[in-house]
């Protein structure tokens, strides 16, 4: 039981544990209560005035960030004004370098341009003018060898207009002999080249005889020359043909390799206007030129004929070396023969050793088997004496035994 008085009018009563609990808890929570409210109405006075100055910052922290950042971006604003600005004026300032350097390489391209155009022009002058002087030099040239064979067909036309047959022959004669005698010292220094004199058994000759010879004294080459011509008033005209039998015939005689017609017949003929006019295939190793290619039929002619002496020499070389070669395998054959002769024999000499051999290996071998057969004898015969004994020997001797019994 509890006692309790009462504030107001001093009266004290009593109460059980559980009334005293249930009043006291109404105390403490009305208490409580108010204290809460209290505590309550307190803080939210805090909290607002706490929100009102969080909030009075936050306004302050934002006008000042705000005008932080329009600080920043007028900056950043007129720097990028400034920058523009730069960039501008490097752009244009390069602009207007591109521009002049693009100015200069024009006027460096079209200066070269118009010295290439120039170098040009003046190398096509150049050339018409190279090509100018080409032909007027071929013209003058062309106009002096046509001038040189109208001269020279003037001065044969007068020769034969004013010489009789004979004359005119002989002054085509004298006239190769000229022209020989000028390369004589130079061309042909060890040349023969005269008029044939010697009249053969068949009672011709020819006009003129070429040789030429080489370091040695060897005839590297020999021509027969026959020289015709005649007058145009003569009533009978020759032709070329007419001669090349006789040419023929005195090449022979006279042991010459070619023959050569030097001739002004048919002087309207193109064939034997044309050049060296080959007629081997008449008369062999024969030829019918004009006198203008006398000159010119020897030095093809001796040259073929050094081309060949060399393949001559070399051909030389190569049969005495194919004779060596010839002896050396002729040799060799008989040392084979000899050698195979001589191995025949030994071989032979061998096998009959070999057979000896074989023979004596039989006969030793029958004496290997008497040997041994005669050892097993004596063996035999040995055992035999092992086991002899007076006994033995006695057995069928009742006598000898009785003796050796004693």
């Amino acid at each position: 039981m509890r006692k309790i008085e009462c504030p107001n009018c001093h009266s004290v009563f009593t109460i059980d544990e559980d009334a005293y609990f249930d009043i006291l808890r109404q105390v403490k929570d009305e208490e409580f209560s108010k204290e809460l409210a209290k505590r309550e109405e307190l803080m939210s006075a805090n909290q607002k005035q706490e929100i009102e100055n969080l909030k009075l910052r936050l306004l302050q922290d934002y006008e000042a960030n705000l005008n932080s950042l329009k600080n920043e971006v007028s900056l950043l604003k007129k720097e990028k004004e400034l920058s523009l600005q730069n960039s501008e004026n490097k752009t244009n300032a390069l602009l207007s370098k591109l521009r002049l350097e693009e100015e200069k390489k024009r006027q460096e391209l079209s200066l070269t341009y118009q010295n290439d155009l120039r170098q040009l022009e003046n190398n096509n002058i150049k050339l018409l003018n190279e090509k100018e002087e080409a032909k007027l030099k071929l013209k003058n040239e062309y106009d002096l060898k046509l001038k040189a064979k109208d001269e020279e067909i003037a001065y044969y036309r007068d020769l034969k207009a004013r010489a009789s047959t004979k004359m005119i022959g002989e002054s085509l004669e004298r006239h190769c002999e000229d022209e020989f005698n000028k390369l004589r010292a130079t061309a042909f220094t060890r040349a023969y080249f005269e008029k044939d004199n010697q009249i053969s058994d068949s009672g011709s000759k020819g006009d003129y005889i070429f040789r030429d010879y080489d370091e040695e004294g060897e005839e590297i080459i020999s021509i027969m020359f026959e020289m015709k011509n005649e007058n145009e008033t003569t009533a009978t005209k020759k032709k070329n043909s007419d001669f090349l039998k006789e040419l023929d015939k005195d090449r022979r005689e006279k042991n010459c390799e070619y023959a050569v017609l030097v001739s002004l017949l048919e002087e309207d003929s193109e064939l034997y206007n044309t050049g060296i006019v080959d007629v081997s295939y008449r008369y062999p190793k024969m030829y019918v030129i004009r006198p203008q290619f006398f000159i010119q039929i020897i030095t093809l002619l001796r040259n073929a004929a050094l081309n060949s002496l060399t393949y001559k020499k070399q051909l030389t070389l190569e049969k005495a070396h194919n004779i060596d070669l010839e002896n050396f395998e002729k040799n060799m054959e008989q040392f084979k023969a000899g050698f195979a002769r001589n191995f025949e024999l030994a071989s032979k000499k061998f096998n009959a050793a070999i057979d000896d051999i074989d023979k004596t290996i039989k006969t030793l071998q029958k004496i290997r088997e008497e040997l041994v057969s005669s050892e097993n004898n004596l063996r035999l015969a040995n055992d035999k004496a092992d086991k002899l004994s007076l006994k033995k020997l006695a057995k069928d001797s009742p006598s000898i035994k009785a003796q050796l019994t004693k």
